[in-house]
């Protein structure tokens, strides 16, 4: 909550400052989001209060304390980051408390992590006079030490077989300095950097980076896969250092991208700094410290980098800006994409959005609204072509009677072909564990979570049936709950279960699996694919956190399993879009080198748009199709959407409030309103959801009256929670 603080005679305080200030009994930390000459509480023009943020709820007593002290000098919010999240509160529907804290990571907020302070031993040459005499032992370590430029004390130690006392006698005879020193923590530390390679620029990357340079508003980046767009981005960054301002490069999830974060990290070396939700407390704190004092100017993170605090923000990009992972699943729900947009508008900066597969929303944007700027780039680098795309009818393949095959005749031929001649696989299943069913061959009842309403998927490396959605996980039952029957099947697969058959039927093939599972530890995602760069496997397995980043010149084919899985999901209008998008992403791996590229899609629905022109690579066509039917159904972008979710134990409870709500919505003038219905995921974590679906021309409209009906201070209770999502992404 806001608060009032007078500032005392003599002190000088800033907007974005923390400052430590009297909280009933205690003193606590608060950030300053503005200054004033007059208080509500104290008509007087002297002296100035200051707002602060106290992340607190409630105060009883209301007069003008003063503020304590300044804790930091330098501010932790920019006045321009403060416009950013009030229009980021007023626009999703939240409390500006909630949005200030989307702005400031934990480990910096909370300020549990300290700078790492460590010894450091240095040797003093040239050395000072009259020193006093060393023994022929003390001289030969010291010149040991002047040999290795001293380091960490242990390390000094240990390398040269001392003792920490032995030294410390040197430094007190003044022939080295042994002082704790602040070292960062480097997320970086221990990551395969590429060589900083320069390349020339093809004519289609000069011509986009000069049309990117004069834009004058942001710029949709539209290039094939392996057309060279990280290049671009790089030379635009290079050009925005020499200008004295710093770059922000979003990308969909830090741990699907090590190649573009490496490429980043070679090029502009330590002023880059990685920001994400994977690094350790004390990393993050470093990392967000060093962009705070402009030690470092290139930050590459995923969404919540968009808020990273450059002191002067000159370019921001958004990589891969279609990826439905720059949506913020936990209040405030906000797009990064768009906020990347707003913040480079407010700072104005130039804005990179760059994609092979636009989301509807920007490619309108820039072809119909005249918002963006569309620069093309459809020609690969190096001269390689996109690769040959073949759909393959899985009804067809399943015509013997046998059920269907996790890999058709002709995928298999084709990886056997590649391994002969030493080329490389990646074959793509967005599905992870060995089978995504187990169900009674009685009663045809699958075994479901006990918390969620969602089935049980088989593990076999374990032998337990696990719930992907809130973790739970059972032994597989030894008879069915609803019939007793003993008599259970796994039904279809998931990437364990294509590991097996990939042994049985290439037995010789080196296999890379890459899921959920299997890249728990940190920096597997670097180490897998470390090794497969190095060829020390033939085939990579994955699901989406290969789909796209990964760039393979040895990679000569593809293979897409069950590429219709998304379309099956009917609830959610977007589904054509994202399987476009993931076949096209997918089947950019192929051919990126010199060797040409082949891709297989296996498909149940090989005549749907979606697939057929993903296989085409028919973007514009697709987008022209879809536009159409979404004006028809007046959907986005054409209207404005959100999707409120009432949460709570009670179903009855959540059921009466969700239908209560939605005759209040059908009231507000200028709201399509749907009625309310139990969310597909019905039930998550014992936990019961309803939703209601509102359309409108604009979001300030939904967010008014989504304030109107349902006031911020009571969408969370003891029994109810009610969600805001405007422009929603996840339906579920």
């Amino acid at each position: 909550m806001l608060f009032t603080y007078r500032i005392p005679e003599g002190m000088t305080v800033r907007v974005g400052q923390r400052v430590s200030v009297p909280w009933q009994r205690i003193y606590r930390l608060g950030y300053v989001i503005s200054l004033s000459e007059t208080s509500p509480y104290q008509p007087t023009r002297k002296p100035k209060s200051a707002q602060g943020e106290l992340f607190a709820d409630s105060v009883d007593d209301l007069r003008v304390k003063a503020i304590t002290a300044v804790d930091d000098e330098l501010p932790y919010f920019s006045e321009s980051i403060i416009r950013l999240l009030r229009w980021l509160a007023d626009y999703y529907s939240v409390g500006f408390t909630l949005a200030l804290r989307s702005a400031l990571p934990a480990a910096v907020r909370s300020n549990g992590a300290k700078d790492r302070e460590i010894y450091m031993v240095t040797p003093l040459n040239p050395l000072p006079p009259k020193l006093p005499p060393l023994t022929a032992r003390q001289r030969h370590l010291y010149e040991e030490i002047v040999r290795i430029d001293g380091g960490r004390l242990t390390q000094v130690c240990e390398e040269l077989s001392t003792t920490p006392q032995t030294l410390k006698k040197l430094a007190a005879a003044g022939y080295i300095r042994c002082e704790r020193t602040v070292v960062a923590r480097s997320p970086l530390k221990g990551r395969f950097i590429q060589s900083a390679v320069m390349p020339q620029l093809t004519a289609g990357q000069q011509r986009a980076l000069d049309e990117i340079l004069v834009a004058d508003k942001p710029c949709l980046l539209f290039g094939v896969t392996g057309s060279g767009k990280t290049e671009v981005y790089m030379r635009a960054i290079a050009k925005t250092l020499e200008e004295g301002r710093d770059a922000i490069v979003l990308v969909p999830e830090i741990s699907l991208t090590p190649q573009t974060v490496s490429r980043f990290a070679a090029r502009f070396g330590k002023t880059v700094a990685v920001l994400h939700s994977a690094l350790s407390d004390g990393e993050r704190h470093d990392e967000w410290h060093r962009i705070r004092r402009g030690e470092a100017r290139v930050v590459v993170g995923p969404r919540s980098a968009v808020f990273a605090p450059v002191q002067r923000l000159g370019l921001m990009i958004v990589d891969e800006e279609h990826d439905s992972g720059y949506k913020q699943d936990e209040s405030p729900r906000y797009s990064a994409r768009d906020v990347a947009v707003v913040r480079a508008t407010m700072e104005k900066a130039r804005c990179i959005l760059g994609s092979a597969t636009p989301s509807l929303e920007s490619w309108r944007n820039a072809m119909e609204l005249g918002k963006y700027c569309l620069v093309r780039m459809p020609e690969r680098v190096g001269g390689s072509v996109l690769p040959t795309v073949t759909v393959l009818d899985m009804q067809q393949a399943a015509h013997d009677g046998r059920g269907v095959p996790i890999f058709s005749a002709p995928l298999i031929d084709a990886m056997r072909n590649r391994l002969e001649r030493g080329e490389q696989i990646i074959l793509f299943l967005n599905r992870r564990g060995y089978a995504p069913t187990y169900q009674c061959n009685h009663c045809q009842t699958a075994v479901m979570c006990e918390k969620c309403s969602a089935k049980m998927t088989y593990h076999v490396k374990d032998d337990t049936l696990r719930c992907h959605l809130c973790g739970a996980w059972m032994r597989p039952p030894t008879r069915c709950p609803s019939c007793g029957s003993p008599d259970f099947n796994r039904f279809g697969f998931g990437t364990q279960r294509v590991e097996t058959a990939l042994h049985a039927i290439l037995p010789t093939a080196r296999i890379i699996r890459m899921d959920a599972d299997s890249t728990s530890r940190r920096h597997s995602h670097d180490e897998l694919l470390a090794a497969f760069r190095a060829k020390e496997a033939d085939i990579l397995l994955g699901t989406q956190m290969i789909a796209k980043g990964l760039d393979f010149p040895n990679v000569t084919l593809v293979g897409i399993l069950a590429a219709d899985r998304s379309l099956d999901m009917t609830y959610d209008f977007r589904a054509a879009e994202r399987t476009f998008q993931l076949i096209a992403q997918v089947s950019g791996r192929a051919g990126r080198g010199t060797l040409p590229g082949e891709v297989y899609v296996q498909t149940f629905q090989p005549d749907h748009p979606a697939i057929r022109l993903a296989a085409a690579c028919d973007y514009e066509a697709f987008a022209r199709e879809t536009l159409q039917q979404r004006q028809d159904e007046e959907m986005p972008p054409f209207k404005k959407l959100a999707c409120v979710t009432f949460i709570g134990s009670d179903a009855g409870q959540v059921a009466s409030a969700a239908e209560a709500a939605a005759k209040r919505f059908s009231a507000c003038r200028g709201l399509m309103v749907m009625p309310a219905m139990p969310a597909p995921l019905e039930k998550k974590e014992t936990l019961w959801r309803w939703q209601i679906l509102l359309r409108a021309d604009s979001a300030k409209g939904i967010a008014a009256a989504c304030d109107h009906v349902l006031p911020k201070q009571q969408r969370v209770t003891d029994k109810l929670r009610i969600l805001v999502d405007i422009d929603a992404v996840f339906l579920a």
